[in-house]
């Protein structure tokens, strides 16, 4: 039975880094960007769906002099190239000293893709990696959902409302919760 209180999602927004493709500090060169197991799959999944999907990504090594906007730009675009096209994308290029609204776990990143997306943060997911991620869904009024990996902390874990296995566990938890359904069927009734 589907819990009337759970928004129905619109969109799954991912944190990029250690959540859909493989964590390189300050990655700055495509050849080095390999898709997290089973990504690709959920991804096609959720497009079938009739979900929009999108990247919110913290980039602090540009601010940081590490990286330079299109570095990113072209792993983004190799991201895109392995894992089919998304709806949005939103990059903060600051550091944590900037104190920007953007940067996770600040929800700007979220509002602006919603805005794009043209739905209200409680029709999106995050799905990410580590407690900023999740931190910015709910400060948003998104769901977060965390998948562990062996950065995650003990303590983001912990208080965390959603976790999950992997990637696609955790779209399966989101389905469970009655939050996922087939958009498109939803359209024709």
């Amino acid at each position: 039975m589907e819990s009337s209180s759970m928004p129905k999602l619109r969109a799954v927004l991912f944190d990029r880094d250690g959540t859909l493709v493989a964590d390189v500090p300050y990655n700055g060169d495509p050849a080095l960007v390999r898709p997290m197991p089973g990504a690709g799959d959920v991804l096609a999944s959720l497009r079938a769906r009739g979900l929009a999907t999108g990247v919110i990504s913290n980039q602090s090594g540009i601010a940081r002099g590490l990286l330079t906007e299109a570095q990113v730009t072209e792993v983004n675009a190799r991201v895109e190239e392995l894992l089919g096209p998304f709806d949005v994308w939103e990059v903060c290029p600051h550091s944590p000293e900037d104190r920007c609204c953007c940067r996770k776990p600040a929800p700007g990143m979220v509002h602006n893709a919603c805005r794009k997306l043209g739905i209200h943060e409680s029709q999106a997911a995050l799905i990410g990696d580590i407690g900023a991620d999740v931190g910015a869904a709910e400060a948003a009024g998104a769901v977060g959902v965390l998948v562990p990996t062996p950065v995650t902390r003990a303590e983001e874990v912990g208080s965390a409302r959603f976790v999950a296995g992997d990637l696609a566990a955790a779209v399966a938890l989101l389905a469970a919760e009655g939050m996922i359904q087939d958009a498109r069927a939803e359209e024709s009734a």
